[in-house]
């Protein structure tokens, strides 16, 4: 008699029906979460609703009764100007170096982090201070290192050159020597950061398979491609995606160091620029929006190319 019961239930909700619990449960989950969703909607939603709707006009902030609707004429004008290419260049040129090297630096102070047992704690303060440091002080800091008059980067080279590099070079003078400066002083201030998430990571990896795979005569190269990078797949996803996006919207660094000369513009920039120094709202506000489109690209790229079900313990 239970039996059937029981199987008559099971019939009930394989029909799309759900248990007296599970609905209370439903409910009570709304109640509780709704208010703070709704909140979340409305902060996160109006900016970008608005910022859409200013971008359709041509609006300058000192002359708000010229405003005029012109449709789509303020994203034509961005993506048919030049400008607008070059920063996006410079932009996913700054994505790209940093990017790299960021993974493969950050990976290796993760496997030190993690076979290191003592001073394990030390260890992994000393190498977070660099993200500590606010992303402005820090670009002050490279900017006063790499010029010729206060910076010491040119008496190290000059010194291990043995007298053969210029004490006056001016790194900031050309487009790639300031760019190669901008990475650097990224790629010093967020491998920490990488190194962390992948350390999670790591630290996810099953040290019994990696043993196997030892016994078995693997290679460390191998027990590298074959057993704990594929196990921190989600990992790797998480610091590629969170580091390409913070690194799309690269602004400090270079408004200190170069204030966009010498070709040096990123797209943040441009927005800024048109927004904040031109007070051209209707065009600030197209260039805004396609940063955001592109950052959502970008975002779907990334999570549709690893394939990796966070909600799923990371496997695919």
């Amino acid at each position: 008699m239970s039996t059937a019961t029981e199987a008559a239930a099971d019939t009930r909700k394989r029909k799309g029906g759900l248990s007296d619990r599970a609905k209370g449960e439903r409910s009570l989950g709304w109640k509780l979460a709704g208010p703070a969703f709704v909140i979340m909607l409305l902060v996160t939603l109006y900016p970008i609703a608005y910022a859409i709707y200013l971008s359709l006009f041509s609006y300058r902030l000192t002359d708000p009764s010229a405003r005029k609707f012109v449709g789509l004429q303020n994203y034509v004008t961005a993506l048919g100007d030049g400008l607008f290419w070059e920063a996006f260049m410079t932009t996913f040129f700054i994505v790209v170096v940093t990017l790299v090297f960021e993974l493969i630096l950050g990976f290796a102070i993760a496997l030190l982090m993690n076979k290191v047992v003592l001073p394990r704690r030390t260890l992994r303060t000393i190498v977070l201070i660099p993200y500590a440091i606010i992303t402005v002080v820090s670009a002050f800091a490279w900017l006063y290192a790499a010029q010729p008059d206060t910076g010491f980067i040119n008496h190290w080279l000059h010194t291990l050159s043995f007298g053969a590099w210029d004490l006056n070079y001016d790194w900031f003078g050309g487009r790639w020597s300031a760019l190669f400066i901008i990475c650097l002083s990224e790629i010093w201030k967020t491998t920490p950061f990488v190194s962390l998430l992948l350390l999670a990571g790591l630290a996810q990896v099953d040290g019994a398979m990696e043993e196997a795979a030892k016994v078995d005569g693997a290679s460390w190269w191998q027990r590298l491609t074959k057993v704990i990078l594929p196990n921190m797949k989600a990992a790797i996803m998480v610091a590629t995606l969170f580091r390409t996006l913070d690194a799309v919207r690269i602004y400090d660094n270079p408004v200190v160091m170069t204030g966009g000369a010498n070709k040096t513009t990123t797209l943040s920039m441009l927005v800024g620029r048109e927004t904040v120094e031109r007070v051209e709202i209707g065009m600030g506000s197209a260039l805004a929006v396609i940063l955001f489109i592109i950052v959502l690209i970008i975002a779907g790229i990334f999570v549709k190319g690893f394939k990796v079900d966070l909600a799923g313990g990371g496997r695919s």
